[in-house]
């Protein structure tokens, strides 16, 4: 009987045992289908990101590609831009040579076509010229010293825009008198003392005769005496002083610009204090009436300049 019931026991057990590895074998069984899924589903994560890295680097070669092209056009378009200009400064430089060859052949043919004055008046002219040039040279030493008076008095009254102005204008004299100082003039090689006159003009009621090398003394001392009235008229708006052109000193004194040669200075006077009025009244009033500003200098109107000159011709 003891037998019988510790069979039945180790059937019991073993059937047990049998059962527990059939319910483990069954709780196995659907997890591996689960992890193969999983890791599928991982490898084609990575896949996906690999394929999405490879993208990104190609998209990134593709943009680099396109810079450099677009760098190199614009590099090429640049050199282009370059030979067209150059070419271009060319084409002026060469044109400006032409035109520079055109009017001293003019210059020359004029010269030749121009009527000679005698031996005698060549010489007149030179020994006026001499005597001329000694009258200048003792003035302009007087000259500074006056306009030394001048600047104290601009101190004084606090006129600071108008001191600056006048100091400029006072060590340009100086210049002018270095010049002249140390010049050494060839009377015989200058076309001027031996041109005779092509133009008359009419000043204080009078009627006088120059040739061109005059005339264009005549031009200049206009412009520099606009240049300088716009300047003066501006320092004395800047200072908020009252216009009045006849108080600046530069007026009364004309001289700016004046070599000494070719007109005498009274005529030179005449002229620059013509366009000084001009010029301060148009620096005192900021506006253009009776000249312009270019290239960084201050000239009259051309129209202006003829009308006032108003040179006739002789033949």
């Amino acid at each position: 009987m003891k037998i019988k019931s510790l069979d039945r026991m180790v059937m019991a057990l073993v059937i047990s045992t049998l059962s527990l590895a059939g319910i483990s074998r069954a709780a196995d069984g659907p997890r591996e289908p689960q992890e193969e899924q999983k890791r599928g589903q991982q490898e084609k994560q990575q896949v996906q990101k690999q394929q999405q890295k490879q993208q990104q680097q190609e998209r990134v070669q593709r943009q680099s590609d396109q810079d450099q092209k677009q760098q190199q056009q614009q590099k090429q378009q640049e050199q282009q831009r370059e030979r067209v200009q150059r070419k271009s400064e060319q084409d002026q430089k060469q044109q400006q040579q032409r035109v520079q060859q055109e009017q001293k052949q003019d210059q020359r043919q004029q010269e030749k076509q121009e009527r000679r004055l005698s031996q005698q008046q060549q010489k007149q002219l030179i020994n006026q010229q001499q005597q001329r040039v000694v009258q200048y040279r003792q003035h302009l030493e007087q000259q500074e010293r006056l306009a030394q008076q001048h600047i104290a008095l601009l101190q004084q009254q606090k006129r600071m825009a108008q001191y600056r102005y006048q100091e400029e204008y006072l060590e340009h004299l100086r210049q002018q008198q270095i010049r002249l100082r140390n010049e050494r003039f060839d009377y015989d090689r200058d076309p001027y003392f031996y041109a005779a006159p092509i133009y008359r003009y009419n000043r204080g009621g009078r009627y006088y005769e120059i040739n061109r090398y005059g005339a264009n003394v005549l031009r200049q001392a206009l412009n520099a005496g606009y240049a300088q009235g716009f300047r003066a008229g501006k320092a004395d708006r800047d200072d908020r002083w009252r216009g009045n052109y006849r108080e600046s000193y530069a007026y009364r004194d004309a001289n700016y610009g004046y070599s000494g040669y070719y007109i005498t200075r009274s005529e030179y006077n005449f002229y620059f204090r013509e366009g000084f009025r001009r010029g301060y009244e148009d620096g005192y009033n900021s506006r253009y009436r009776y000249g312009r500003f270019a290239d960084g200098n201050y000239s009259m109107l051309d129209n202006i300049l003829s009308q006032i000159l108003n040179f006739q011709a002789l033949r």
